[in-house]
């Protein structure tokens, strides 16, 4: 069983509060947008951290991660890309590998909306963290735990950082 922190559009800000809210899980994702490698650093020194590149992270934030991540977490197939889109309407630029070999669980951040949702389609969970750091359009700030047991995803969790 693994608990884990699900982040995203962080932007360069760091909340103490990151540390609060992430250090009870075994693993932290981040969904692009770091925007500083300090930000990456600050993360990997709490959990161990898997993540992916956003656009507008710059070309050393792109030399550590990659665009895209499929990997295994307990029993359940993931995948995580920075601009992905939603069930109905992902982005072209991941559609493709979406639908030929769907994961159980698909991340993506870049939107700054929070979005949990089950696509029924391609049977999959889509879990969009929002945004945890300041900048952007979004309301409130916003990250995501959920716990995956086996083949099982469990216990979601939105925490709430408060309004931006």
């Amino acid at each position: 069983m693994k608990r884990i922190g699900i982040i995203s559009d962080t932007h360069s800000y760091w909340d103490e509060r990151y540390r609060k809210y992430l250090e009870p899980c075994d693993e932290i994702w981040h969904c692009g947008d770091f925007c500083s490698t300090e930000m990456a650093d600050r993360l990997a020194a709490i959990r161990p951290l898997r993540a992916v590149y956003g656009n507008g992270d710059g070309a050393e934030l792109r030399r550590m991660f990659p665009e895209v991540l499929r990997f295994k977490c307990e029993e359940v197939e993931v995948l995580m890309k920075h601009i992905g889109g939603y069930p109905g309407r992902y982005d072209p630029s991941i559609r493709r590998e979406l639908t030929e070999r769907p994961p159980q669980l698909f991340i993506s951040g870049h939107s700054h909306i929070l979005r949990i949702k089950y696509d029924r389609t391609l049977r999959l969970l889509h879990i969009n963290p929002g945004a945890a750091g300041m900048q952007g359009w979004q309301k409130e700030r916003t990250i995501v735990r959920l716990t995956i047991d086996g083949a099982q995803m469990k216990d979601c969790e939105v925490v709430t950082l408060g309004e931006l």
